[in-house]
């Protein structure tokens, strides 16, 4: 089925069909990266393309959602981090102009959620997102490339922080 590394057309109708069946991977992805409608559509488009670049070395004997996540949050880090050193320059080149405000959630909940995420490093970002999506330490580690025991450690962490960052915004508020 692969001609030098590439898949076949016979294998894209097998490649849509488990798209469409998980894309809201894609979607929860996207969310937990991208803020702006023109960067998740971006980075949406850029995932989409590196799963099939990737899809002829997909291993039928691990799950397709587990390898799916696996592809899709390393191309979001790594877009993350060139749209970082992107807004740098752009910055220096305007003048640090004003940056549009990112579009404010229905709710105090939800605006609080998302200023959470936003501020977070990507792997930090893409444990919340594998947490929140129910999913063991066992496969969270497979698709992070670490220990389930690493992975229970780090997300015991990251809600001790988050914990402290909600208790201070409700101390600030008040």
């Amino acid at each position: 089925m692969k001609i030098f590394g590439v898949a076949k057309s016979s294998d894209q109708a097998c490649f849509e069909a488990l798209l469409r069946d998980h894309r809201r991977i894609i979607l929860k992805v996207v969310s937990g990266f991208a803020w702006q409608p023109d960067d998740q559509q971006d980075l949406a488009q850029e995932i989409r393309v590196q799963l099939w670049r990737a899809f002829p070395k997909y291993d039928s004997k691990r799950t397709f959602s587990t390898w799916m996540y696996q592809v899709a949050l390393n191309t979001a880090i790594s877009w993350s981090r060139q749209a970082k050193l992107h807004k740098l320059r752009f910055a220096e080149v305007e003048l640090l102009n004003e940056i549009p405000a990112n579009p404010q959630p229905e709710d105090d909940d939800s605006h609080l959620l998302y200023k959470l995420i936003e501020v977070l490093d990507e792997l930090s970002r893409a444990l919340l997102l594998l947490t929140i999506d129910d999913r063991s330490h066992i496969e969270i580690g497979e698709i992070l490339g670490i220990s389930p025991g690493n992975v229970a450690t780090k997300i015991s962490r990251l809600k001790a922080k988050l914990r402290l960052e909600v208790a201070s915004t409700n101390l600030t508020e008040k």
